[in-house]
């Protein structure tokens, strides 16, 4: 099934008259300008997202603090999160999509349509046994993460009662992510960024309604996180239907389309999740710490969310159609030059939001979180671990970009040896730096957890991007220098105005509510007008972010 939209404003090939046969256009400023406002509605949209998601943080922070029992939510939420990730928007999406959009170009409806039902039937097979399985052996799972946690805590129990209530949720958001991807394909962005608003919605629902009439209050997280699921497949489910194409689960492992997209998927687990494995090795270690490391460990990752969400998947979202559309054209000046544009808008906004974390790491915390049971020492313990994820963020949101490179060829084997590298790394610089931290009691120890996680996270971009110009995949476009120049000058300056504020206002949280939030405004306010102006004293125009 093809998009008329996209067919009418698709110019027609040229003709090469020695032999007849079209000519693959490279993408002129239209294209790119389209990417732009494609990722623009997605951030749009992910950015009412994360301030939904910012109200259920600040609820929970300010219902529960960071006990124990908020630690085995974090374990309960982790695990199931972590394999949405292979069958949701993750591993699954990077395989499926690139099929789709295949089969999409090829405008063979009927083609199209068996190819949807049958993954969509083989999907649902294999994330219904996987949370059955996951419900059955939710007390071992649970031992397994908490390998080190007391038993005097009892956070271990609770999180096996906690995956039986999460684990469920791994079927219904692994079919609003199948929904999702066919509604990007056909270039619909906005609802299935938009999804994601009503599981915070539910979320803080549920700890508005149930907190109060259950024995452990912290329990209504995990009846959201359910509840969560089942939402946002109800609302992007009818839209899918609305292009004409409504899933009829069919069942057998052998069809060809269903083979493929599992033979892509397999090498994708890894590499599409390489920030939720290493999550997840920084859980167990964190069960060696004190139980509030959990919690301080999953508030800091909360906040490097948003700008990875805002910007990293957004990209990342919309670039992986158009470089699977250059690549079944054979448009290698086109694919290049798309990479191209995302690694620039990358460093241009990833950059910025790193610092920013990193000066405003404490003063952020006290002002979202500093709240009821969350104390001075949480808010102290956060901003610490945030500052040394920040550290990451250009490359985590890098990495969102060059993974679509390889999954738009459908090569999904040489992200999965960079993968399987980055974890290897990342566990032998966690028992480095935690090690001794632990022994000498130290209370941040958790913060060697956090660093480890930003150092592989920039080990995995590194790969990747020595992997992809060893196979000439991406010729960088002319004015890189001039392009770093720019944002190298506008970190310096925004560095000194953020940290004149800071120094201006001293201890953030000694401060009244309100005066938290003016300050933290006029601190985001001061180094973000400080970066853009100098980016315009030195020549960047919004006409350069289109070509």
């Amino acid at each position: 099934m093809t998009d008329s939209r996209e067919t009418e404003a698709r110019p027609a090939p040229t003709t090469d008259s020695s032999r007849g046969s079209p000519v693959p256009q490279s993408p002129g400023p239209g294209r790119q300008s389209g990417m732009l406002r494609s990722t623009a509605v997605f951030s749009a949209m992910t950015l009412v997202s994360r301030v939904a998601g910012y109200l259920r943080d600040w609820l929970q922070a300010s219902m529960f603090g960071a006990g124990p029992a908020v630690s085995a939510f974090v374990v309960a939420y982790r695990i199931p999160n972590y394999l949405r990730r292979i069958f949701a928007e993750g591993s699954f999406s990077s395989a499926f999509v690139p099929v789709l959009s295949e089969l999409k170009q090829k405008g063979d409806k009927e083609a199209l349509q068996d190819f949807l039902d049958h993954v969509a039937g083989a999907l649902l097979a294999v994330v219904v046994m996987i949370s059955g399985l996951g419900m059955l052996l939710a007390p071992w799972i649970a031992k397994l993460f908490l390998a080190f946690a007391s038993d005097e805590a009892g956070t271990v129990p609770l999180a096996a009662e906690m995956l039986r209530i999460t684990f469920p949720y791994l079927v219904f958001i692994s079919m609003t992510a199948l929904a999702g991807a066919v509604l990007n394909t056909f270039k619909q962005f906005g609802l299935p960024a938009l999804a994601p608003v009503l599981h915070n919605l539910m979320v803080i629902a549920a700890m508005l309604g149930l907190a109060g009439y259950l024995e452990v209050p912290e329990k209504a997280l995990a009846w959201g996180v359910l509840a969560a699921g089942i939402a946002q497949l109800l609302v992007l489910w009818p839209a899918m239907g609305r292009l004409g194409l409504r899933p009829r689960f069919r069942l057998n492992f052998r069809h060809e389309g269903v083979r493929r997209v599992f033979k892509l998927m397999l090498p994708t687990i890894f590499s599409s999740s390489v920030a939720q494995v290493n999550l997840l090795v920084g859980t167990v270690f964190a069960s060696l710490l004190v139980p509030a490391a959990q919690a301080w460990l999953y508030y800091s990752d909360r906040l490097t969310e948003l700008p990875l969400g805002l910007f990293g998947v957004a990209i990342g979202t919309v670039i992986l159609p158009q470089l699977s559309r250059h690549h079944a054209d054979a448009d290698t000046e086109g694919y290049s030059r798309s990479l191209d544009w995302g690694l620039r808008v990358v460093m241009l906004v990833g950059t910025p939001a790193a610092l920013g974390l990193a000066l405003l790491a404490e003063p952020l915390t006290a002002s979202l979180f500093r709240y009821g049971e969350f104390t001075v020492e949480d808010t102290r313990m956060v901003g610490y671990a945030l500052t040394a994820m920040s550290v990451g963020i250009p490359t985590f949101m890098l990495s969102k970009v060059l993974l679509p490179a390889f999954y738009a060829r459908q090569d999904t084997r040489t992200p999965m040896r960079a993968a399987v590298i980055t974890v290897v790394v990342n566990v032998v610089l966690t028992v480095a730096l935690v090690t001794p931290l632990w022994a000498a009691d130290v209370p941040y120890a958790h913060v060697g957890i956090a660093a480890a996680t930003a150092l592989a996270g920039v080990l995995n971009a590194a790969l990747l991007w020595r992997y992809l110009r060893r196979q000439g995949l991406y010729v960088a476009g002319p004015g890189w220098g001039t392009w770093l120049l720019r944002i190298a000058v506008g970190l310096v300056v925004m560095a000194v105005a953020v940290l004149a504020v800071r120094e201006w206002v001293g201890e953030w949280t000694r401060l009244a509510i309100l005066w938290r939030w003016i300050w933290l405004l006029v601190a985001v306010g001061a180094g973000a007008l400080a970066y853009g102006a100098t980016l315009l004293a030195m020549g960047l125009r919004p006409r350069h972010l289109r070509h």
